[in-house]
């Protein structure tokens, strides 16, 4: 127990040091660079009591209160909860390939935003815009679906990664004929799919923090039944767990963590797969450690995603899912590849 403690101190260091280096790094590069000294004294200005006697450069200040930092924000609890969300389907599943769109909920939440698109909805409900409501639907939908078949199919684990499959590839075929039906919005739609962040201030951090917040906490005082889950149920019931219980509670907070992360941010591949199965390789397999570290390690991963899309064909924008995809895939190969078969 003491040198897990000692990896995972070590671990917690590194993890943090990568989260305050994206930071800067999110923050001080873009069309107006800005070092890293001045970004701390503007964080020295900004909290400062005696603001005359800082002298500071007021459109930089702009740039970093207004748009950088809620950007960074909102990507870091965009990977975080990712990151997270794929904690509780591999914990569930037994499977370190599942992902937080397992159960069709990526598929579900592209569905809705085709169809609040193509028919032209516009509405909001306090700071959440129609295509944000209509993916958090259409996600949670989805899994929704897929639980009700797999609950008619006998109430199996094999049984809801089926119904998933199944869910996923129905839905996605639904999108595909209303984007060719209306082929004039396609380009919107597809600008979605391929995942952005893209913030207009800190509403949409507001609303994922919430969310983030209470998720997180449901799946990390799980943590000790999702390590009982490898155990076989009878034995997992012995030690004190309930995998019924365990299955729903958790199942349902990280299928909500993934309907609101990508009904703000679009479908970003692979940070759900790829960031648990680093932490679970290099630091430990415990949920325990598993679960802050991957929301750390995801959250600084898809900062330094965005800042990289952000900087690379500059004044343009690449797509951040097309970032992730780039570095998650072959990075994921080299993971099966460095396991040989443990999985």
């Amino acid at each position: 127990m003491e040198k897990v403690f000692k990896i995972s101190s070590k671990s917690l260091i590194i993890s943090i040091s990568l989260v305050f280096l994206s930071f800067l790094l999110s923050i001080g590069l873009g069309a107006a660079k800005i070092p890293p000294w001045e970004i701390i004294n503007l964080f020295i200005y900004y909290f400062s009591e005696n603001q005359g006697q800082i002298e500071i450069n007021k459109i930089n200040q702009i740039i970093i209160f207004e748009w950088r930092l809620p950007r960074f924000c909102l990507g870091f609890l965009v990977g975080a909860s990712l990151a997270i969300a794929g904690c509780g389907f591999q914990g569930v599943f037994k499977n370190p390939l599942a992902d937080p769109f397992l159960l069709g909920s990526a598929a579900g939440a592209g569905l809705g935003v085709t169809l609040i698109i193509v028919y032209n909805i516009n509405f909001s409900f306090f700071i959440i815009n129609s295509v944000q409501i209509g993916a958090f639907i259409g996600a949670l939908g989805a899994v929704m679906c897929a639980a009700f078949i797999s609950i008619n199919a006998g109430k199996t684990i094999p049984s809801l990664l089926l119904a998933g499959v199944a869910t996923a590839a129905f839905l996605t075929s639904c999108q595909t004929y209303f984007m060719h039906k209306y082929y004039s919005s396609m380009q919107e739609i597809y600008s979605w799919i391929i995942g952005r962040l893209l913030t207009s201030g800190w509403d949409e951090v507001i609303t994922i923090t919430p969310y983030f917040l209470i998720c997180f906490l449901i799946i990390y005082l799980f943590r000790k039944e999702l390590d009982l889950l490898r155990l076989s149920e009878d034995e997992a019931k012995m030690l004190g767990g309930n995998p019924n219980i365990t299955y729903f509670i958790v199942l349902t907070a990280s299928s909500l963590l993934t309907a609101v992360a990508v009904s703000l941010s679009g479908l970003i591949a692979f940070v759900g797969l790829v960031i648990p199965h680093i932490v679970r390789l290099t630091v430990s397999s415990s949920y325990r450690v598993m679960i802050p570290l991957s929301a750390l390690v995801g959250g600084a991963f898809l900062t330094f995603a965005d800042t990289f899309s952000r900087i690379v064909i500059s004044p343009a924008e690449l797509p951040i899912g097309i970032v992730t995809a780039f570095i998650g895939a072959p990075f994921f190969a080299f993971l099966l590849k460095a396991s040989k078969g443990s999985f």
